[in-house]
């Protein structure tokens, strides 16, 4: 069973900067494409960042310029540099990627989460 595991998170002060990672394990065939989503409390779950297994990237227009998306394949790991950081950009953060277990299985697959809080 595939599993992601995120660290990475914590508590730092406006201006300064975090970086999570999210590493994938257990039946890996290939990843596809892998992304950061957030969800503040009371919020919807929002996407921040993707990143394609060819390296292009999106980015949310509240991140653009401050958050950076990258992955190494090798290690099967996805990371999201967040610098510049603002406290509206407290929320758990979650990596989401899709997974393929055998060339012609695929799924989408999530972590548990990891607490970003950002003090003003």
């Amino acid at each position: 069973q595939v599993q992601l595991v995120e660290s990475g998170g914590g508590l730092v002060q406006a201006g300064g900067s975090l970086r999570l990672s999210c590493a994938a394990s257990g039946g890996v065939f290939t990843i596809n494409d892998m992304a950061w989503h957030r969800q503040a409390p009371g919020q919807q779950r929002e996407l921040v960042a993707t990143i394609t297994r060819g390296g292009s990237t999106n980015y949310a227009d509240s991140v653009k310029g401050r958050f950076t998306i990258s992955r190494d394949n090798a290690k099967r790991t996805v990371y999201l540099q967040m610098n510049s950081l603002k406290p509206e950009d407290t929320a758990v953060y979650y990596c989401n990627c899709n997974v393929q277990t055998t060339p012609w299985t695929r799924a989408d697959v999530w972590g548990q989460g990891t607490q970003v809080t950002v003090s003003s």
